[in-house]
């Protein structure tokens, strides 16, 4: 038997959101069910729902940032409890048997991760033969794809954790950011504005490159040690081969061979954002310093766990705006418009 609940879901890509009810799966002995106190918008969420990216299925009930609390478990479930504060991000299952699941890189299952919402699955797995996201007032989840979220950071700031929390916080532990590393953060928005944080927090010398200073007193409240409008060309000359690491956040169609020579010998630019044009990197600038450009996503679910401790430890949240869901429609408006500071949340309440 599935469980009837309320959400906000698109029917189509021209159209605007609308509260409908949705079926949830029934719990079964290995599930979690979740009562969703608060959603993140994602940008991904934007690109889905309107079928920018194709391969869109409706109705669509994005969101893969959620945060709430335990309503139930199943019978073999004994790692949460009801009550208990919990997370759940961009995936809710995979094979589990490939080599990537098997060293807890879930996101590059060999079989395809099952991503929280829009993957087709099997009618008897999610009525209606896709995955719906958190826009929602509950979800039923596998619990080994179920984070727990510490005493001391609050819902609300946790749930933007859940996806650019971990898109940062990997690639930055993959690269090894820290004591005695100078790490860039291209573009401070709802992703870049994290990864200051949590650079910060891991004891680099951080740096954002952002195309004016107008957030740059945010990034030295954030942990930024330097702030450089990159409108300015005279800095790609002032900081050419400093840093260790540059995350690239944003999506934009940049000078990738400007940016390559401000690494250091060994210094690698990782990829976030996903441009529409392809790179056109000069082998000289890859080369000349021993420079390597690579990309990252998401990290698997033992190190978002890890990631949402750590961001715990240190105080560490997401700088919100928070939103009823009838604003939904004009959120997306302004994430596309670069007008929020810095990630919208949905109060789920008021679904």
């Amino acid at each position: 038997m599935s469980n009837a609940v309320a959400a906000y879901a698109m029917a189509g890509p021209d159209a605007a959101f609308e509260k409908v009810t949705i079926e949830r799966r029934e719990l079964g002995p290995d599930d979690v069910l979740i009562d969703i106190e608060y959603a993140g918008i994602c940008h991904s969420d934007i690109h889905t729902a309107r079928n920018e990216w194709g391969g869109a299925a409706y109705p669509c009930v994005p969101g893969h940032e959620i945060a709430g609390t335990v309503a139930a478990v199943g019978s073999a479930v004994d790692r949460y409890r009801v009550g208990d504060r919990v997370g759940v991000g961009c995936m809710v299952d995979s094979c589990g048997k490939c080599e990537p699941c098997l060293q807890s890189e879930e996101q590059f299952c060999t079989r395809g991760a099952v991503m929280t919402y829009n993957t087709r699955v099997p009618e008897e797995v999610q009525p209606g033969g896709h995955t719906m996201g958190g826009y929602a007032t509950q979800i039923v989840v596998t619990a080994d794809f179920v984070v727990a979220i510490p005493e001391g950071i609050d819902l609300s700031v946790a749930a933007p954790l859940l996806c650019a929390g971990i898109t940062l916080y990997s690639p930055l532990r993959q690269w090894g950011a820290g004591p005695g590393k100078k790490v860039a953060i291209i573009g401070m928005g709802g992703l870049g504005h994290i990864g200051v944080k949590i650079a910060a927090a891991l004891g680099a010398e951080v740096t954002v490159l952002s195309h004016s200073l107008s957030k740059q007193e945010d990034g030295k409240r954030f942990g930024a040690h330097h702030y450089y409008a990159t409108s300015n060309k005279q800095v790609f000359r002032e900081l050419r081969s400093s840093f260790d690491l540059i995350i690239n956040t944003v999506s934009a169609d940049l000078p990738i061979n400007d940016y390559m020579k401000l690494l250091r010998l060994d210094g690698t630019l990782v990829v976030l954002g996903l441009p529409e044009a392809p790179f056109e990197v000069q082998a000289r600038v890859l080369a000349g310093r021993r420079r390597s450009l690579a990309g990252s996503m998401i990290g698997g679910i033992q190190q978002t766990q890890e990631m949402v401790n750590f961001c715990a430890e240190h105080g560490i949240g997401a700088e919100i705006e928070l939103i009823s869901a009838d604003e939904i429609d004009s959120a997306y408006e302004r994430v596309v418009d670069s007008d929020v500071r810095y990630r919208f949340v949905i109060d789920t309440a008021t679904i």
